[in-house]
């Protein structure tokens, strides 16, 4: 990810890789990361909860019902969480609960500085999205008020990697490329996850 990209206006797809060395500026323990897991929830093995267990500041968003999302509760979830916290947030969100994130964007009354936003699901074609998560959609294509990522997969099966660059390039994100990774999640092998943890370092030592 070249140092000299402007994420506000950087559509154009660029691939995920780890690097060693950044510079840093924000550090987590100057933010509220707030984990906002999907669909059923982010188990033990999955990325957000290591990342949950590594970073003293994170905490997840707790849903009353991961398995019968619905729209109103779990964006009230969110902005509440955001609404309670005394630091700059950044979200850190997967699948599903980037909908909730982006949904609870008018809501929010503390500072939000940054979005990470991995694997966002088509809410929109008929008949791809279970009843109960289509109704989370159709996405806001508004652009966003802080910086933000956007990590697509080419092969992941609940929305097409077109979709997910025509959201970020709505959302002024940065569109990081992972290639074929499913829907980066624990059944897709993230799990560890090294590449996304480099990258979201570099991106807040960036605000």
């Amino acid at each position: 990810m070249p140092a000299e990209r402007e994420l506000a206006n950087a559509h154009a797809p660029v691939a995920l890789a780890a690097s060693s060395r950044y510079p840093e500026t924000m550090k987590s323990s100057d933010t509220t990361i707030l984990v906002i897991p999907g669909y059923r929830n982010s188990g033990p093995d999955h990325w957000q909860s290591r990342w949950q267990a590594k970073l003293s500041s994170a905490r997840r968003v707790e849903q009353a019902d991961w398995s019968r999302p619905e729209r109103a509760l779990w964006t009230a979830a969110v902005g509440a969480a955001v609404n309670e916290s005394k630091k700059p947030v950044v979200l850190v969100a997967h699948s599903l609960g980037i909908a909730a994130s982006i949904h609870a964007i008018p809501e929010f009354r503390r500072p939000v500085i940054g979005g990470f936003f991995v694997a966002p699901p088509d809410l929109e074609t008929p008949g791809l999205a279970p009843p109960d998560l289509a109704t989370f959609g159709p996405w806001p294509r508004d652009p966003l008020p802080f910086p933000s990522i956007v990590v697509a997969s080419r092969n992941d099966p609940y929305c097409a990697f077109e979709i997910t660059d025509d959201l970020a390039a709505s959302w002024g994100a940065l569109l990081l490329d992972a290639g074929e990774a499913g829907h980066i999640n624990t059944d897709s092998g993230y799990g560890p996850w090294p590449e996304g943890s480099v990258a979201f370092a570099k991106f807040l030592s960036r605000l």
